[in-house]
């Protein structure tokens, strides 16, 4: 019923060391957002509450360039670009999301929610197709 974390792994195309990341960055980011609805943390703003995504990212897109170098360096040069092409493309549709939402939830700008998750919609249906191919 449940998928293992090979079946996650494989059909996000991210390592365990980025979903890990991810998680924590989550886990500290509900947190925040947890206290900025309960007006404990009044003064705080919507881009410093989920700043730990956007610095999980980060880490991400450094871990993704060490491991673009070194995939190269051993010769795997359509494995290295692929691997990027695809880890490069879901942590900028990953990037877009959250700034959209910032920029929505701080000034009420003339954004829709349907165009804040369109990102989304389009990840879901990246991960969709690369998930057919693997089987």
């Amino acid at each position: 019923m449940f998928f293992s974390l090979r079946d996650l792994t494989s059909w996000l195309g991210v390592t365990v060391l980025e979903v890990f990341i991810w998680l924590t960055a989550l886990l500290i980011t509900l947190v925040l957002v947890v206290l900025r609805l309960e007006e404990v943390m009044t003064s705080v703003s919507w881009w410093l509450v989920l700043s730990p995504m956007f610095i999980a990212d980060a880490l991400n897109t450094y871990f993704c360039v060490i491991v673009f170098i070194r995939m190269y360096l051993d010769g795997a040069l359509k494995q290295a670009a692929l691997r990027a092409l695809w880890s490069f493309s879901v942590l900028t549709l990953g990037f877009t999301f959250k700034f959209l939402l910032c920029r929505k939830l701080t000034e009420s700008s003339h954004l829709e929610y349907s165009a804040v998750m369109s990102p989304v919609f389009v990840l879901l249906q990246l991960i969709l197709i690369r998930a057919c191919h693997l089987k």
